[in-house]
């Protein structure tokens, strides 16, 4: 089956959606209960959603995790965020998880943000 997604980010977090749907196939109470934990944590507090989603690319860039690093790009601009908002998380988690975490923000998130804003001017 030919893959009808015009880039690699949209094809990712189809992936990972499709993944999760597959999951709560076979594991629906598990997967009732993260996704009621998450939303959870997720939502608007003290903390504002835009923020939750900053550190949550932050974690994810450190973790090397790219399904959540570009699940969190489109949280982060879903949410508001500028690119220099993002650009000063990838930043700061460069100085926390050195080289290995900064070449996450310079290749795979600056590609996200590209892609899922339609801002190709870098």
């Amino acid at each position: 089956m030919e893959n009808e997604y015009n880039s690699s980010i949209e094809a990712a977090l189809h992936h990972y959606k499709e993944g999760m749907g597959y999951f709560s196939e076979q594991m629906p109470d598990i997967a009732h209960k993260y996704h009621t934990f998450t939303e959870a944590c997720f939502a608007e507090g003290v903390l504002s959603q835009k923020e939750k989603q900053l550190i949550a690319l932050g974690i994810s860039i450190n973790a090397q995790d790219e399904y959540c690093i570009i699940y969190h790009v489109k949280g982060c601009l879903d949410q508001g965020a500028s690119r220099e908002e993002i650009l000063e998380t990838v930043a700061v988690t460069g100085a926390f998880g050195g080289g290995a975490a900064l070449s996450q923000g310079v290749t795979l998130v600056e590609e996200a943000i590209q892609e899922l804003s339609g801002d190709m001017f870098s």
